[in-house]
């Protein structure tokens, strides 16, 4: 018997930062047991190398990343929505759970202001999954 994994999209306006970063958390530390997605309302044409670089350092490559579009499609196809600073350009669905994290922006951010958004971040990913991954018995 096997039981749907729970969903998750994040959301910002260039999906070059700060949900990249979560989703790559999200992926690193849930693995198989959740999907997860990322977009942004304005994508930007790259992921910002700075938080290329700050992922690296914790053994996260996101080198290979691309900024998507945020489509209706995802949002629908999505238990969670964490939205990051998209203000009222994330469209809302009813029976969807959002959350809105406040997060400084990485954009022209040197690495070393990037380091504590991306600690922030996999702090706030380790507390979501242990609310939709419960240790199992």
């Amino acid at each position: 018997m096997s039981e749907t994994k729970p969903s998750v999209l994040f959301v910002c306006v260039h999906n070059a930062g700060r949900s990249q970063m979560a989703a790559a958390f999200l992926s690193h530390l849930g693995g198989r047991r959740v999907e997860v997605r990322s977009a942004g309302s304005a994508p930007a044409d790259t992921v910002n190398p700075a938080v290329v670089q700050a992922m690296d350092e914790v053994g996260i490559d996101l080198s290979a990343r691309t900024p998507k579009l945020l489509t209706t499609e995802a949002v629908q196809a999505s238990d969670v929505v964490i939205t990051m600073g998209c203000g009222d350009a994330c469209p809302v669905f009813p029976g969807k759970r959002y959350l809105d994290w406040k997060l400084d922006d990485p954009a022209g951010q040197g690495v070393e202001a990037v380091r504590p958004i991306r600690d922030e971040i996999e702090g706030r990913v380790r507390r979501l999954i242990a609310e939709l991954l419960p240790a199992q018995g």
